[in-house]
């Protein structure tokens, strides 16, 4: 009865917008059968224009030419499930299938609850269910979809196979959609057409038979969305999610998709910095915030204080080398490594020296402090501990190779990498307690808590390690190595990859949560903030992702990459890149 075209508007000239372009031949003959032609046609671009849903395609027009009526719709870059299931000779992984059904329960239930009226798909089978370019479902053909009015009965529309029985009996009820939808969901993890068996006859085909890898929980749940009668169903499509969702959870599910919150939000590039301040150089490392001050060292060889609220310098100070070690404070003291081997110790208030504490070669870890000491490593491949009231070295530790990690610091004790893939944990007397021994160097600074250790490697694993005697926990291999620390929160971890992705996964046994792809190496660290990610990327990008289901927020475009963390203080959230500058954005 027709096609569907892809097609350029060009309304806009300098500008490639594609579209869809639904078209619809009216050869009926009868004068009859040709209104009700048109009119179910004209029926479908009524509904679409009233919906607005990020799984519903958005309609920009509706026009006849002769016999032909075109509805023009937003181009959707993707396959529908028909074809994936052709051209896939495996059986989908579960935790793929369950997140395109939690989605389809989210367009469901706002077909549903459509007002005035509650629109019934009539007609859910994989053919009519597209999978875009971010793996998100999208609900299409509207051809049949009616409004439902209770107690109103039609003609028998549907597809075999799919369709529940009441509505071969012209019944088209809400709950008739998510019967259509266990039979699909079952199609996608049997791959048995339904289409070429007996009707209803899906008990007969036990899941777990035909796919032993689908879970109990997840065969339950397609079970009772496909009863015969539909009061032993599910009675509305957010009951469905829910049963999904408490399956997911006890086979772990949950925790390895990507969760959806209750609204899509669209990444924006409308965010501009407050101000920005340029150095001579570049920023390769990362700023400190504290209080209405923001320290950040650049490749000119100076450390800046600047105002947090304005950008304007309160005071520089210029080392022998350049800066790319982020600067911790302890009481009226600012403290930062350089490249010229010197650990310098400022007043935070005016960058006047103290005093400086020289190594034999750069220092281009971030120092910590503890216990009145401050802890660090340099390229001349010893670990120093120094008095912060004498300036004195207590001691040193030989760890073999140059130390670029920033150590983190329990109450047991101190830890760091090296670029050999050693990983020490050292006391408070400068005795080692344990080694271990990544494949390659780990630059990445560790995080403790609650007894683990965590870090990335540029062996292309993320390390969870027991505190107390180095053992493994767990590992998790990401596509290539990392630099990117990790960031802990809500017992998740969050770390950049060389392999171009942003990676969350739990920190009870590194499952991964979600990834986002950043197109490019991941060289900065995140931090989180408010249910927040920041993080910077090698392409120059500043991003803010959900931390919750890894969407992208908000982004922002610098002009170098981004290598450094981010810093937060009050509403404020500061970047450098390597284009010079530091940025400064108003926390949303």
């Amino acid at each position: 009865m027709g096609a569907v075209y892809r097609a350029r508007d060009l309304h806009f000239k300098n500008a490639e917008k594609l579209v869809a372009v639904k078209e619809m031949i009216n050869e009926a003959r009868d004068p009859v059968l040709q209104h009700a032609v048109i009119e179910n046609f004209e029926r479908e671009a009524n509904i679409l224009v009233t919906l607005s849903h990020p799984s519903i395609p958005k309609i920009y027009d509706y026009f006849s030419v002769d016999e032909r009526c075109y509805l023009v719709l937003e181009y959707i870059h993707g396959r529908d499930l028909d074809y994936i299931l052709e051209n896939t000779k495996k059986f989908f992984n579960e935790d793929q299938v369950i997140t395109w059904a939690i989605e389809l329960c989210d367009v469901l239930e706002y077909l549903h609850q459509h007002k005035p009226e509650p629109i019934v798909f009539r007609d859910i089978k994989p053919s009519n269910v597209m999978i875009n370019q971010h793996n998100h479902v999208v609900l299409v053909d509207f051809g049949i979809a009616k409004h439902f009015r209770t107690g109103q009965k039609g003609t028998m529309i549907g597809t075999e196979g799919y369709a529940p029985p009441e509505q071969y009996r012209g019944e088209a009820m809400p709950m008739a959609d998510l019967y259509a939808l266990g039979a699909t969901l079952h199609h996608l993890v049997t791959r048995r057409d339904p289409r070429n068996e007996p009707p209803f006859s899906f008990s007969e085909r036990p899941i777990r038979t035909i796919n032993p890898a689908i879970s109990p929980e997840f065969e339950t749940v397609i079970n009772k969305a496909l009863e015969y009668l539909p009061e032993n169903r599910y009675q509305s499509a957010a009951e469905f999610k829910t049963a999904l969702q408490v399956a997911a959870k006890k086979t772990g599910a949950l925790y390895r998709i990507s969760p959806l919150s209750d609204e899509k939000t669209e990444p924006s590039n409308n965010i501009d910095p407050i101000w920005t301040f340029e150095c001579q150089d570049e920023v390769r490392g990362s700023p400190l915030a504290d209080r209405s001050k923001v320290f950040v060292g650049s490749y000119d060889r100076n450390i800046y204080a600047l105002d947090s609220e304005e950008g304007a310098v309160l005071w520089k100070f210029a080392s022998g080398g350049g800066i790319i070690s982020r600067p911790t404070i302890f009481e009226k003291l600012i403290l930062f490594g350089s490249e010229d081997g010197a650990l310098y110790a400022l007043n935070r208030e005016t960058g006047t020296l103290y005093w400086n504490f020289k190594t034999e070669a750069p220092i281009r870890c971030s120092p910590r402090i503890a216990e009145g000491h401050v802890f660090f490593g340099s390229d001349d491949g010893y670990f120093y501990a120094v008095n912060l009231h004498t300036q004195q070295q207590i001691w040193r530790i030989d760890a073999g190779d140059a130390i670029r990690s920033s150590p983190a610091i329990s109450r047991d004790g101190i830890c760091a990498g090296c670029e050999n893939g050693d990983f020490l944990f050292m006391d408070f007397a400068g005795q080692v307690r344990w080694k271990y021994h990544a494949k390659r160097a780990i630059t990445s600074s560790p995080v403790i808590n609650q007894n683990q250790i965590y870090f990335t490697s540029l062996d292309s694993m993320v390390y969870c390690l027991d505190q107390k005697n180095g053992w493994v926990n767990w590992r998790f291999q990401m596509g290539k190595g990392s630099i990117s620390s990790p960031c802990y929160f809500d017992e998740r971890l969050c770390f950049g990859s060389a392999d171009g992705n942003l990676y969350c996964i739990q920190t009870e046994d590194g499952q991964e949560i979600w990834r986002f792809d950043c197109g490019c190496q991941v060289s900065g660290s995140p931090v989180f903030q408010d249910g927040k990610i920041y993080c910077g990327l090698g392409n120059g990008q500043f991003v803010c992702l959900d931390a919750k289901t890894g969407k992208m927020i908000w982004k922002f475009k610098t002009e170098g990459p981004i290598t450094g963390t981010p810093a937060i203080e009050s509403d404020f959230v500061f970047i450098g890149s390597m284009d010079h500058r530091l940025y400064a954005f108003k926390l949303k």
